[in-house]
This record gives structure tokens, C-alpha cells and sequence, in this order.
């Protein structure tokens, strides 16, 4: 068990190109057999729990190897009375739309009081705090500071006035990689909560570590680390099975693209939500020009990636719902190449320059930025300019979390 109190040398790592270079890891190797948190936890560190009322803040993404729930497995648990669950953004089940409010319920598996973080409220209520003596943590997230999950965590932890135990889990898209800006805090939301990088690179314990260590928030943070982690690991190689973290994050490739795509949200063009493929797929009615739009990024000869032409029919209630519309088909070539903010930004230039009218901002495009910077390079097309200043911050980041990282 690590917490930020044992965990304060900071790790001798290399950076290069923003990547941490291989070194031996804290825990002895074994390919493929990485043991989440909630395993190491109940098998070393139970007594963190024993003996208490535990809270979970947990959804689908939290279970172990075998596909048990970590709901079933701390409510079996010895010693150990669970007292309530927290569900965030889709719900503690993973099944609601992105965006959906979530209404309080009780567990029908275990009676257990399920208090909704995403509906009239995203903090505990009195009755809530009042319900658990401490608070765990077990929900896999994407790598991406777009992503809810990680802030709503750290809002509760930073609430609740009690010791948080995070049951850690994988970067699954490397967390030895840094891209693009530090959020500016004038633009903080659930999608950017913290200033930290879009991509990251911090597993979800380490991101707490970082958030405390740096006085972003105050709370009693403790991490149940993981065995046989590496940076360097995909989330395919670690051995734990696949789980999608939400309804529209399907496929590895798909949450490697994320950190760029997901721009679309924030645009009258679609992220893909509605097809076979978010997130991979981007388009809209009057994209009819895909073809040339295609040929002119692969031009760039950006890195890992390549675009090619597509047409989906878009299931009703998302954008462009009930309509067949061209499309970008993003193919990942080399994942180890792949600089998805970039890739993001290149696509949006590419399409407003020939767009300028049908292509929209839509409000929420500075929050998914953390900045209002973005929509004015794309529109002067000052994209270089830009990427060069995400790379710096990207590169200062981390540096910067140097100090609170577990594994190597």
C-alpha cells in the first residue's frame, strides 16, 4: 500500500520526445499479468477497510480478472461492510447516454444505497458523507483529462473530509505519454476539472498524487497500487480483460484517437457518437468533400495514422440522427506513433478551411479545450503555432509529475 505520505522520493526517470524510458518497475515482471488494485487490496491490504463502513465509487469498469464486480467482492469481503455506492457520469451499471442525468436508486443485487454523483448533484449529500467511514475508488478511466470519471473522484475526495483508498488501474493508452495544453482554469468543468495535460500519462492513483501533492485539493489520499504495471504497457498487454470504460469508447484505438477527436463534441460536425465507431468516424451532411479532406491530411503524413472516406446512417437522437452522411474514417497504423491532439487539431482545420460556414463552434468547445485558444488558431490558421505551445506544455507537464509517479 503506498500512500502520499511513504511516497515522496521521485522516481529517476528519463524524459524523451515527453516518454519515460523503460527501467526496471518497482513490482518483478510478468508479461500480460498485471494485478489490478481491488485484487491487491483484498489479498494485502484488506486492513485498510476491515472493520469499517466503506463507501464505493465504483461503475461496470470495476472488477477484477475473473469479471466479478468490486460491488460483489467488498460486499463479501470479511470484515468489511459496504454502505454505499457512488455512480458517475452513465451510471454505476455504465449503461446511461453521455450527458444523462442519473437518479439515486438502491443496488438490487446487494440492497445497497447507490447515491447518484451525476444528476441534481455531482457532490455527496450530508446523508451521503454521513453513510461510510471511508471512501474507495475503483472505476477504469481513459487516459484523457476530457473524461469525467477522474473529476468527479477527485471532487468527492477532495469533500469528503475522510481517508480515500484508490484501487488502481492502467493507463490503457501508455502512461508514459504526454500531449497537448495544461487546462487554463478560467475553463474548468466536469471535462477539465484540474490543470493538468489533455493526455496525461498518470494512472488514476497517480493523477490523485499529483492533485494533492500540488495542492490542487486537500484530502487523505491512499493507493492500493497495482503489480506487474509497467508505463510502457498498453492496455492489451496488461492481461486484464477488456471492458468498455463508456457506451461509446469501444476499441483501444478509439481511446488512443479520443484526446483529439473528441474536439467534434464541441463542433456541428459529429464525433461519430451514432455509429459503429466514435470517435473514429467523424462527419456531417456537407462534409461531400471527404474524399479531398481525406487525401489533404494524409498528405501531412501525420504520424500513426491514417484517414480514409466513409458513409454511416446515424442512429436517431445524436447529431445528424435518422441521416446517411459522409465521413473520415481514422485508421490507427502505428499506435506507438500516434499523437492524437495533433491529429485532432489537423482535422479541424482541414474541415472548417473548407467549411467555414457550415462548420460551427458550439459552446462547450472551450471546456473540452480548456482554453478558447484553440477555436481562434483553427480559424487564423495558426495550428503550428499552437501545436508547438501544446508540446511545451505537454513536455513542462511531465516534469512536473515526476514526483508522484508509482510505477516505471
Amino acid at each position: 500500500m503506498y500512500s502520499f505520505r511513504s511516497l515522496t522520493r521521485a522516481a529517476a526517470i528519463a524524459i524523451a520526445a515527453f516518454t519515460i524510458a523503460p527501467s526496471q518497475p518497482l513490482a518483478a515482471q510478468a508479461g500480460g499479468n498485471v494485478v489490478p488494485g481491488i485484487e491487491v487490496l483484498l489479498t494485502d491490504s484488506i486492513h485498510l477497510i476491515r472493520g469499517k463502513r466503506v463507501g464505493l465509487l465504483t461503475n461496470h469498469s470495476g472488477r477484477d480478472r475473473k469479471g466479478t464486480s468490486t460491488i460483489d467482492l467488498l460486499f463479501k469481503a470479511p470484515g468489511v461492510k459496504l454502505t454505499a455506492l457512488f455512480g458517475p457520469e452513465h451510471g454505476i451499471r455504465g449503461e446511461a447516454k453521455a450527458g444523462e442525468k442519473i437518479a439515486s436508486s438502491v443496488d438490487s443485487a446487494t440492497g445497497v444505497r447507490v447515491y447518484s454523483l451525476y444528476g441534481d448533484t455531482q457532490v455527496p449529500t450530508a446523508e451521503a458523507l454521513n453513510a461510510f467511514d471511508v471512501l474507495v475508488y475503483d472505476i477504469q478511466d481513459v487516459g484523457a483529462r476530457v473524461y469525467t470519471y477522474q473529476w468527479t473522484f477527485a471532487n468527492t475526495a477532495a469533500m469528503v473530509k475522510k481517508p480515500v483508498i484508490v484501487l488502481d488501474r492502467p493507463d490503457p493508452i501508455r502512461a508514459d505519454r504526454w500531449e497537448g495544453n495544461i487546462l487554463d482554469p478560467k475553463f474548468s468543468s466536469l471535462v477539465g476539472q484540474f490543470p493538468v495535460a489533455l493526455r496525461y500519462g498518470l494512472t488514476p492513483g497517480e493523477l490523485l498524487r499529483y492533485l494533492v501533492g500540488t495542492k490542487l485539493i486537500s484530502a487523505d489520499v491512499h493507493v492500493v497500487p497495482m503489480k506487474n504495471y509497467r508505463r510502457s504497457m498498453w492496455f492489451d498487454e496488461t492481461g486484464i480483460p477488456r471492458v468498455n470504460p463508456s457506451p461509446n469508447l469501444r476499441t483501444l484505438d478509439a481511446e488512443l484517437l479520443y484526446p483529439g477527436t473528441v474536439f467534434f463534441e464541441g463542433t456541428t460536425a459529429t464525433e461519430g457518437r451514432g455509429t459503429d465507431a466514435p470517435f473514429q468516424l467523424i462527419g456531417a451532411s456537407w462534409m461531400t468533400d471527404n474524399a479531398a479532406i481525406a487525401a489533404e491530411l494524409n498528405a501531412m503524413r501525420l504520424p500513426g495514422v491514417r484517414f480514409d472516406t466513409a458513409t454511416r446512417t446515424i442512429e436517431r437522437g445524436y447529431k445528424f440522427g435518422g441521416e446517411t452522411i459522409p465521413m473520415l474514417s481514422v485508421t490507427v497504423t502505428n499506435r506507438n506513433e500516434v499523437r492524437a491532439v495533433e491529429t485532432g487539431i489537423r482535422m479541424l482545420r482541414a474541415i472548417y478551411a473548407r467549411h467555414p460556414k457550415d462548420f460551427q463552434w458550439r459552446p462547450s468547445i472551450d471546456r473540452l479545450a480548456g482554453t478558447d485558444k484553440l477555436r481562434a488558431a483553427v480559424e487564423q490558421n495558426m495550428v503550428d503555432a499552437l501545436i508547438a505551445q501544446w508540446n511545451a506544455d505537454a513536455a513542462r507537464f511531465a516534469e512536473q509529475v515526476k514526483p508522484y509517479l508509482i510505477y516505471r
